[in-house]
């Protein structure tokens, strides 16, 4: 058992632990229940279902890119449990508009003309919500924690946040559309009075001067932050790394339904796994690092995601499909003789990946001044969404151009590969300088 467990039972974790806990949850159990009965009971061809899955991320990932910068400046400027509460709010409103739609489509009532653009604006504004709450979950620790413990919190903030995506996926599969339209409304009046529990995390500088100038003061902060060497690297290896599963992610459903020949249970279980193993992975390096903030082993973790993501391709591409035109139910598909390969790949990968990615978020709120944190993680959260929303363009233009769903994830793998050259140099940068001599961003930003 994780040592950080404990802060389970502090209130200046707890909270926010659980509301960010069910703000995933809610996000994923909406996206899928849209994106799930879309792909199984709109449409019938294997594009058209990876555009919309592309889209769906594309549309949820779009406020990241346009906002972060503002919402990190919010962030460090405001105190952060208001921000939360306010938000959480704003959470109720949004899934009333996003559960209209659900039941839309469940009753066939102008499912293409109405019930999809409202899902989708639905999940923009999900997007907006996640944006605005990003940057808090990761900068308020530093904050409300001991830095021993910072390391510990952010790994449980990770594995929470892939339990409650499992949680949301799973639950997207099994229940009905209708009732997934309740769950997401009650989820998010229960994540309201969760963020109510926050304790006050005021703003650490005064007198910080917001711009709302979304595009001015988002390319002013990506570039102050991005000129700090390790900053830059830590990004980047992250960019990559969400591209990757952006790719992923995106290619799960038309792949279990075209490739696998499985139905949307399946799909759910895909998605829970991984999400389990993202976990496993958070909570195992932070046994292995003794809750110290290094990179040591992100590279070695990252070769490896890559590998598992071959030898899933190859698990993937070897697949008997059902006879015909059925599909295999959840007790067929872990009945065929292929499953434990594909399985067991699929879970390495996940796991692999938790252990890469969670350090380098730790090492962004820590090696910056507390006051900073907000900001560097919304820089962050602003070349990560890029590099998702252009993960999602090549999973469209591969799509376009034929290749097929299980060649794509070639891509992932090779990219693993950037991801741990960038991974290695961050780690000698620190060996051979201090990454803990926290350079702040200009006084400009």
């Amino acid at each position: 058992m994780t040592p950080s467990l404990y802060l389970l039972g502090r209130r200046r974790f707890l909270p926010l632990f659980a509301t960010q806990l069910l703000g995933a949850f809610n996000d994923n159990l909406f996206k899928n229940a849209m994106v799930l009965f879309v792909v199984y009971q709109v449409y019938n061809d294997e594009q058209s279902e990876t555009w919309f899955s592309a889209i769906a991320t594309g549309v949820f990932i779009l406020p990241f890119f346009l906002l972060s910068a503002l919402s990190g400046q919010l962030a460090d400027a405001r105190d952060k449990a208001k921000i939360i509460r306010l938000v959480k709010l704003a959470e109720i409103a949004i899934m009333v508009v996003g559960a209209a739609g659900l039941f839309l489509a469940w009753m066939g009532l102008a499912t293409s003309t109405v019930a999809i653009p409202m899902m989708l604006l639905a999940l923009f504004a999900m997007g907006v919500h996640s944006t605005f709450f990003g940057p808090i979950k990761y900068a308020i620790l530093p904050q409300h924690l001991r830095p021993n413990e910072v390391l510990g919190g952010t790994g449980l903030v990770e594995a929470g946040t892939y339990i409650a995506i499992l949680g949301g996926t799973i639950l997207a599969g099994v229940i009905p559309v209708e009732a997934s339209a309740i769950a997401v409304i009650l989820v998010a009046l229960v994540g309201y009075l969760s963020g109510r529990q926050v304790p006050p995390a005021p703003a650490l500088e005064e007198g910080h001067k917001i711009d709302l100038n979304i595009i001015r003061s988002s390319i002013r902060l990506v570039g102050a932050t991005m000129h700090i060497p390790r900053l830059f690297l830590a990004i980047v290896a992250i960019s990559f790394f969400w591209t990757i599963g952006a790719v992923l992610f995106i290619q799960f459903p038309p792949l279990v339904k075209n490739v696998l020949t499985s139905d949307r249970a399946v799909a759910s279980l895909f998605l829970a796994i991984f999400s389990v193993g993202v976990a496993i992975g958070s909570v195992a390096i932070n046994r292995l690092l003794k809750g110290q903030v290094s990179a040591r082993y992100a590279a070695p973790s990252v070769i490896m995601m890559g590998l598992f993501v071959v030898a899933f391709h190859f698990s993937a591409a070897s697949w008997v499909g059902a006879p015909g035109d059925e599909l295999y139910d959840i007790g067929a598909f872990l009945d065929h003789p292929g499953v434990l390969p594909l399985v067991g790949a699929l879970l390495g990968i996940a796991v692999a990946g938790g252990m890469f990615v969670v350090p380098l978020y730790a090492f962004l709120t820590t090696t910056v001044r507390k006051s900073e944190a907000a900001r560097t993680v919304a820089a962050n959260n602003i070349v990560n969404s890029g590099a998702m929303v252009g993960g999602s363009l090549i999973a469209i233009a591969l799509s376009l151009a034929g290749v097929a769903t299980a060649d794509q994830l070639l891509l992932a793998a090779a990219m693993c590969l950037v991801s741990a050259w960038l991974a290695w140099r961050l780690h000698k940068a620190c060996v051979d300088n201090d990454c803990a001599d926290t350079e702040g961003l200009p006084p400009t930003v």
